[in-house]
């Protein structure tokens, strides 16, 4: 392509530019001025930014210095870099708004309402460590702090961006009264859900159970795992997950297995009225002794008890104590521990009795033909013989 080519397809393009200049009511600029115009306001705003990003690396290289100095840990460095990085960024945005014109009304509203966020994120992070930090001295749940937490920085954020939103004129009071009117209709519209929050709220503050008790809820008995907002998480003995709402926890009966520790076992044994007492506890005390999750000590050591005379056995009570840990497996301790006391029983020759059942027939007369036939035959054989 020779010079005279280029120069056409130049002065094609500045035609083409004028033409869409008058189209759009732009005519009697001149594009050349307004070109270097752009590319100068771009470089400018590009030296801004690298003055900036300089100023944050030489800052946050003499924190970490000083920081390291005086002892501190990471912690504080995160945060104050976090902090320098917002204030210079915070420091970029106004430089470039006002090369580009924007008015003074606009940068001072922009410039104090980035500081009051600022400080609205120092107070939440001050009153968030402080709060966690007194809560778990005193050993409270954790889904109990994660509560606090959360109801500090839902109410912090609310503060801040109604303060915000007051730097750039809006009526802040209008506002207000329009949400708490939606608010209204979303608590009829979402009554249950409203509900199930406030019960776990109720579940979390007064902790019938926590996380990693055993407990049974509505029939269904597992470990909690979960207590969320609006449910609470229970795993069975299957591995099977029960989600149940906080406002049916709230208002049933709860049993909770974990609460106070160790936990007891009692075990059914139907031995003969024709046996000892003594002679079966004898043999199945060791049994209870010798079980590996059984807890036996002065204070909670295995026992059998005589507990019924029934219609036809001696009813003995087996009865062990497991920790707390070992709630879950219940069952299974129960019955290794049976099968150990019946093959114990069986091996001393202690027998354990079922239910038998005698008929006694008195003057069954509408059995009389069959009986009859059956006299009548056995007659006719004797005579025979």
């Amino acid at each position: 392509m020779n010079d005279d080519e280029v120069a056409l397809l130049w002065q094609q393009f500045r035609k083409s530019l004028e033409d869409t200049g008058n189209a759009l009511g732009l005519s009697g600029y001149n594009w050349q001025e307004l070109l270097v115009y752009a590319v100068g306001q771009l470089l400018v705003t590009l030296m801004i930014g690298m003055l900036f990003w300089l100023l944050y690396v030489t800052g946050s290289l003499l924190m970490r210095w000083l920081l390291g100095r005086l002892g501190h840990g990471a912690g504080p460095y995160r945060t104050g870099r976090v902090v320098l990085r917002y204030l210079l960024g915070l420091a970029t945005l106004v430089a470039i708004l006002a090369q580009y014109g924007a008015e003074d009304g606009l940068i001072k509203g922009m410039a104090r309402a980035g500081l009051m966020t600022l400080a609205f994120y120092l107070v939440w992070q001050l009153l968030s460590r402080g709060l966690i930090n007194r809560l778990s001295r005193r050993h409270l749940d954790s889904s109990l702090v994660q509560l606090c937490k959360n109801t500090l920085s839902v109410s912090l954020m609310a503060l801040g961006a109604i303060t915000v939103m007051a730097q750039f004129g809006f009526d802040v009071l209008s506002i207000v009264a329009g949400l708490g009117i939606v608010g209204i209709a979303v608590g009829f519209a979402a009554q249950s859900t409203l509900s199930n929050f406030i019960a776990g709220i109720t579940l979390l503050i007064e902790r019938p159970f926590r996380i990693g008790d055993w407990v049974c809820i509505h029939g269904q008995e597992g470990r909690v795992v979960r207590i969320a907002f609006r449910t609470t998480w229970l795993r069975t003995r299957d591995n099977v997950f029960a989600m149940i709402p906080n406002d049916s926890v709230a208002t049933t009966d709860i049993i909770n297995y974990s609460a106070e520790g160790p936990t007891r076992i009692r075990i059914p044994v139907h031995i003969a009225y024709k046996d000892s007492v003594e002679h079966a506890r004898s043999v199945i005390m060791p049994i209870l002794a010798a079980h590996p999750r059984t807890i036996n000590n002065d204070t909670l050591e295995p026992r059998v008890q005589l507990r019924e005379l029934a219609d036809s056995s001696v009813v003995l009570s087996a009865q062990v104590w497991v920790s707390a840990r070992d709630v879950e497996v219940k069952g299974r301790i129960s019955c290794e521990l049976l099968e150990a006391i019946k093959q114990g029983l069986d091996d001393a020759g202690i027998e354990i009795p079922f239910p038998h059942l005698q008929l006694h027939l008195d003057e069954a007369r509408g059995l009389e033909p069959v009986f009859g036939r059956a006299g009548a035959a056995d007659d006719e054989t004797t005579r025979s013989h």
